[in-house]
């Protein structure tokens, strides 16, 4: 979703007559499109932005703006206009498609540091940067809370574009010829359609966009676990244009830490979903997540997310060390997990993924 908004915002600079620079040593405008999953991902912006306070002493015209997901949050956007006055925007996820004017509004003299809330934009086209893959948002927003994720503080309620404008845009991409494959984006791709009157299930969003005529396939991503229905996974088996293919975050293989992480699913229900989706497709690639170190995860709590991984036999996994996001429910919780610990964690189950790998290509 971060790629596919920086395609966005380099879609307004073309039409604003900007063109990319070989380096930011020549460049008159420097965007910082951001990321507040993780906290590393936000030090480095730090970093980044820091190391242009000697080129915009030399070059006064140049223009720095720093948007998305951390510049969301009001204290993250207030830091970087204290600790940086030299950076002339500041603005988060739902000002983007108004960049044109703020830069504008920058060369006429004004600092600007906007956080409004806003619909979801269906009037900007796209610079597409990934090959023969055009990515698609259908919906932004979440609504469920997962106590260590910021993404509802700084993304807002969930949204559905229009199914309309959605064919609309796909329309576009396949009568253009050059894209092979549809990626539907949404933080909750299953809650698609919840809020619109009339409702439509992500399901039916699917099998329409299957019917629009033209050779291309479609795959999507992220799915929640406690959202996915029968129907979905039928919709998968039944339509050829639909990739085989499913990212289904687990997060923990253990049931305390699931209701601690607030997923609303078990591994009981996580486990049926596997066992559908493979009764209806035996071949498809089913990828997760994993959150080791938990606050409170035990021992014997993290050997439960190993038999997870050891019993599904994923196509791959990604893993993760617990790191506190400020604002987020888990941050406050006692039993923080010591670094030490949660590094042993993460590398036993990335050992164990490797294991798995080794022994799918040998079989």
């Amino acid at each position: 979703m971060n790629v596919h908004e920086s395609e966005k915002l380099a879609a307004i600079c073309e039409k604003m007559g900007y063109s990319l620079a070989d380096n930011r040593e020549d460049a008159d405008l420097i965007i910082f499109n951001t990321c507040a999953i993780r906290e590393g991902a936000e030090d480095r912006v730090f970093g980044n932005v820091g190391a242009l306070k000697k080129l915009k002493k030399n070059k006064p015209s140049l223009i720095i703006a720093v948007c998305g997901c951390s510049t969301q949050k009001e204290s993250t956007a207030n830091y970087i206009m204290n600790t940086f006055p030299f950076v002339d925007i500041v603005i988060g996820t739902f000002n983007m498609p108004n960049f044109e004017a703020y830069v504008n509004a920058v060369k006429t003299g004004r600092q600007m540091e906007i956080l409004e809330e806003g619909e979801i934009d269906e009037e900007h086209s796209y610079k597409r940067t990934s090959g023969e893959n055009a990515w698609v948002n259908i919906m932004q927003g979440c609504n469920n809370f997962c106590t260590y994720c910021i993404v509802p503080y700084v993304r807002g309620r969930e949204k559905s574009r229009s199914e309309e404008n959605i064919l609309k845009e796909i329309k576009e991409i396949v009568a253009e010829g050059k894209y092979k494959k549809i990626t539907l984006l949404g933080q909750n791709v299953n809650s698609y359609g919840k809020d619109l009157s009339p409702q439509i299930s992500f399901a039916q969003l699917l099998r329409d966009i299957c019917a629009v005529p033209g050779d291309f396939q479609v795959t999507f991503m992220t799915s929640h676990p406690k959202d996915l229905t029968g129907e979905l996974i039928d919709t998968m088996a039944s339509e050829e244009k639909i990739l085989k293919e499913i990212h289904l975050p687990a997060q923990s293989g253990n049931d305390r830490i699931l209701a601690l992480m607030n997923r609303r699913y078990t591994r009981a229900r996580y486990l049926s979903i596997i066992q559908k989706i493979r009764e209806k497709m035996p071949n498809a690639r089913i990828t997760s997540d994993f959150i080791v170190g938990f606050p409170t995860e035990t021992e014997e709590e993290f050997q439960d997310t190993m038999s997870l991984v050891q019993e599904v036999q994923f196509d791959g996994i990604f893993a993760f060390m617990y790191s506190p996001r400020e604002g987020t429910v888990a941050s406050k919780m006692d039993g923080q997990i010591p670094e030490e610990v949660k590094n042993r964690r993460v590398n036993q189950l990335l050992e164990l993924e490797k294991e798995i790998q080794k022994k799918k290509k040998l079989g």
